[in-house]
């Protein structure tokens, strides 16, 4: 049965949606990063229903999403590190993965049985009324198929989840356009398990150098080396395109002959980039391209979280 497609602004909306979380049901949602399949963080059976709907390997893990910080404090152990980088960034999009509080009452399947938890709060008006009229700490990753392209739009999350969700709260497209920025605080070092929202250097602003995450470990989501892929493949780094592939370009130079060319920002904005990087993968994600050839993407600012985003598309598959 389709999901029932609800304006976020309609006045039962949000209700309607917090009604089928505490009944166990899926609900997808606009956060400022991308849209969130959310489910009862602390139920068994409510979170196996999100791997199930995202066909997403039980050992990865997922983010509770909550309110606030005062409420994120109380599933996990915050450190100094974790207290400034929450009190600088929270509500926004950061990620902060930090040891798990004893006898909290979340799903071990949300934590893939880690002794970590990875918690987040989201700035999306939207979000930020669910959670409060739900009363539940939310898991959500992103409400797409594991391993494709992330929704940034409710019909995104309707094309693919559509049969899956009981209702997707429908706030527009999001605003920063790439996941959550992972910080892991378990450990003396901190590790900066997945770029995103949040630049690097505004955090190794406050905490000092971040550790890259050690290979092979899945602490958190978007670690797996295939990931964010259309079903064409991906070239990266391409400065003279094919006739038959479509072009993802940037900046105001870009190289003619392809088939088709979408640009991230024309004006070689980062911002507007990573808000335009998923539908624009979508959108060149067709039967009669050969590939996707991505131009060259600076490598600072939400640069980092972008070109993360596209080495995991252009990685090897296994399907």
């Amino acid at each position: 049965m389709p999901a029932a497609i609800l304006p976020a602004d309609r006045p039962d909306a949000i209700e309607a949606a917090a009604d089928a979380l505490r009944a166990g049901r899926l609900v997808a949602f606009p956060t400022e990063t991308v849209y969130g399949l959310g489910a009862d963080a602390g139920s068994d059976a409510a979170v196996a229903a999100i791997y199930a709907a995202k066909g997403r390997p039980s050992h990865n893990p997922l983010i509770v999403h909550l309110p606030d910080a005062q409420a994120a404090m109380r599933f996990g152990r915050f450190d100094a590190r974790a207290q400034r980088l929450a009190s600088a960034f929270w509500p926004g999009p950061l990620t902060l993965v930090v040891p798990r509080a004893e006898a909290v009452p979340l799903s071990p399947r949300a934590t893939a049985g880690l002794p970590t938890v990875a918690l987040r709060v989201p700035s999306h008006p939207v979000a930020l009324a669910l959670l409060l009229a739900s009363g539940l700490p939310l898991a959500a990753p992103s409400a797409n198929v594991s391993g494709r392209v992330s929704a940034t739009t409710a019909q995104h999350v309707a094309e693919t989840l559509g049969d899956k969700v009981a209702v997707i709260l429908d706030g527009g497209p999001t605003q920063v356009g790439v996941e959550s920025t992972i910080v892991g605080l378990a450990g003396e070092r901190p590790v900066l398990l997945r770029p995103g929202g949040v630049p690097r250097e505004a955090i190794e602003a406050l905490i000092g150098p971040l550790d890259e995450p050690a290979a092979g470990i899945v602490a958190a989501p978007g670690m797996l080396a295939s990931h964010y892929a259309p079903h064409c493949p991906v070239r990266l780094n391409v400065t003279a395109p094919r006739a038959d592939e479509a072009l993802l370009a940037f900046g105001p130079d870009v190289p003619a002959g392809a088939k088709l060319v979408l640009n991230l920002s024309a004006s070689g904005n980062l911002e507007e980039a990573a808000a335009n990087l998923y539908a624009h993968l979508r959108a060149l994600d067709r039967a009669d391209i050969a590939a996707i050839a991505v131009m060259p993407i600076p490598q600072h600012g939400l640069g980092h979280a972008i070109n993360d985003r596209l080495r995991r598309a252009a990685a090897p598959r296994h399907e």
